[in-house]
């Protein structure tokens, strides 16, 4: 396994804050060099205080796609949609000019997702979750196509149907999450934290499928408060 930083934080505030800095400076560099960035953010209800100290980054935000990790196939109205959740944190204040690629859009959305992803990789900066399950984005170590998720060869992006969770995800791949240029992953609590020293043991990805991100090549650093 490579060697991953860990990144204690004395709270919660301080880490969204220190978060946001870090990740504007990683996208202005890539912004410097090629005139664009792609940033990868997940959903759910921890990341919201990181992602709107973001929007308030002073960035070339017209010129930044982010992606989602992972989505559930939802409506964009229900308070399940990580869309919405970006959109309510994230596409404001400087970064209202963001291009944001929606993976549910219409008839032919997997398709017309998938090219519009394909179009913006590598993964600059990547910032990722995990769950008590040692899951990431939405590679759950109980869902059926999760070998074909993890395989090489797999497509950028795939739906998922985890036997734990009530509805289809689409989630990007590990070839994907593997290929950041950098990787943030983020995590609270107490229960998060042991199965992290968990998943740092060596094992397989199908598992404990945050090795993934864990093993990728690039820098990857956890960041962490209670």
């Amino acid at each position: 396994m490579t060697e991953v930083a860990f990144t204690p934080y004395p709270d919660r505030d301080t880490l969204m804050r220190s978060l946001a800095d870090l990740v504007a400076d990683q996208l202005r560099a890539a912004h410097a060099s090629k005139g664009r960035a792609t940033l990868a953010v997940p959903g759910g209800t921890t990341p919201g205080p990181f992602l709107e100290w973001l929007s308030q980054e002073d960035l070339e935000w017209a010129d930044i796609t982010v992606l989602l990790t992972d989505e559930r196939r939802v409506p964009e109205g229900s308070e399940r949609s990580n869309l919405r959740l970006i959109k309510g944190t994230l596409v404001q204040n400087a970064a209202s000019s963001v291009q944001l690629i929606d993976f549910n859009a219409g008839d032919g959305a997997l398709a017309q997702a998938a090219s519009e992803i394909e179009a913006v990789l590598p993964i600059d900066v990547l910032v990722i979750g995990m769950g008590a399950d040692m899951h990431t984005a939405s590679l759950f170590p109980d869902a059926p196509q999760l070998g074909d998720a993890l395989a090489e060869d797999a497509p950028v992006l795939m739906p998922i149907q985890p036997a734990s969770q009530p509805e289809e995800r689409l989630t990007l791949t590990a070839p994907v999450l593997k290929a950041a240029g950098a990787a943030h992953i983020l995590i609270t609590g107490p229960e998060k934290k042991a199965a992290l020293e968990t998943a740092l043991t060596d094992g397989p990805a199908a598992d404990a499928p945050i090795r993934v991100v864990l093993n990728a090549p690039c820098p990857v650093t956890v960041h962490y408060a209670e």
